[in-house]
């Protein structure tokens, strides 16, 4: 997948889950990538999808952040921001690997795609779509970057009277 996708795909998860934490899960799911390029840099060769991909590794550190330890959820978000990649990642043709120890490629739903099809975007707004709905059925009201409640704003006294006519009508 594109990076574009494996940051929105990500986003949209965190944002249901921990939105304070939607930036780190991003960084988190862009990692697996630039953890490649950090290795070129250090004289390190590794090939596209090879040990910074591994399922096994990322699964196992998310679990570990999640129950085990963790500072504020930071690093909990990033190993599932992580996770969110190499399963957006195995749904292509070429998969991820499953363990280090093995040729063996990890494929979910058969990896019937190709980076940068269509399908890939579709899927990505169907994620997003999904996000905002139970969004919405869960009631979360904590972080909505893009869409403001002036009306609640209002009754809180946040903003006065006038602001609340100026942008009552403006979603975005």
């Amino acid at each position: 997948m594109k990076w574009l996708n494996h940051t929105l795909i990500a986003g949209a998860l965190c944002a249901v889950v921990s939105p304070p934490h939607v930036a780190v899960c991003v960084a988190g799911a862009t990692a697996p990538d630039w953890m490649e390029y950090v290795a070129k840099i250090c004289g390190r060769k590794i090939k596209h999808r090879g040990p910074t991909h591994v399922l096994t590794h990322w699964l196992i550190a998310a679990i570990a952040f999640t129950f085990i330890w963790d500072y504020h959820g930071i690093f909990m978000a990033f190993a599932w921001g992580g996770v969110s990649h190499i399963l957006t990642d195995a749904m292509t043709v070429s998969g991820v690997p499953f363990s280090p120890y093995s040729d063996r490629r990890f494929h979910l739903f058969g990896g019937r795609f190709r980076t940068g099809d269509p399908i890939e975007y579709a899927i990505s707004a169907a994620v997003i779509v999904i996000c905002i709905g139970v969004s919405h059925l869960i009631g979360s009201s904590s972080f909505s970057p893009f869409f403001f409640d002036w009306a609640g704003y209002y009754d809180r006294g946040l903003i006065d009277g006038s602001e609340w006519k100026a942008n009552r009508f403006k979603f975005i």
